[in-house]
């Protein structure tokens, strides 16, 4: 288990390989989704920041040379803060449709890490951690929800 240090914010990295280009048909849901739930994010308590590119949302920022790998990447005061808008919010709703436009993934594709209040965490940091967690599993450095002892909905939803 990990506990937040003082002086900490949480950071997250959710990662995805679309099955679909985000122009196509198939997409339209999710990218319809995307405004409405980012808005709410950065409304909602603890938010500190998001990713995001000059159209406001991430999915035209490319870390790989997958034109369809897209991320999330964004800062919370408090695991609470982050588990209250993943799993009480409209986003659990668009998460439970994952499938539909998602591929399915052999390695994690969710990661948490403390980041000093202030710090905004970079694309290449993030996928760092995401690397460290895949391959040395959880720990202080790179975690997810079962790591964090006061956050429980994941446990019915599966997020990570």
């Amino acid at each position: 288990m990990v506990v937040q240090p003082a002086g900490t914010h949480l950071a997250q990295l959710n990662v995805g390989r679309a099955r679909f280009a985000t122009d196509d048909p198939r997409m339209a849901e999710f990218m319809g989704a995307l405004d409405g739930v980012n808005a709410l994010a950065e409304r909602s308590a603890g938010f500190v920041w998001r990713l995001q590119s000059e159209a406001g949302n991430a999915t035209d920022i490319k870390l790989t040379d997958d034109p369809q790998f897209i991320v999330n990447l964004s800062v919370w005061e408090t695991p609470e803060q982050l588990e209250h808008f993943v799993w009480n919010t409209v986003h659990k709703r668009i998460y439970q449709k994952k499938g539909n436009w998602f591929e399915p993934r052999a390695t994690p594709h969710f990661v948490m890490w403390w980041v000093p209040v202030g710090h905004i965490p970079t694309p290449e940091e993030a996928l760092a951690r995401l690397a460290h967690l895949t391959q040395h599993g959880p720990s202080e450095h790179a975690f997810g929800w079962e790591s964090l002892p006061n956050v429980k909905l994941w446990m019915n939803q599966r997020c990570a």
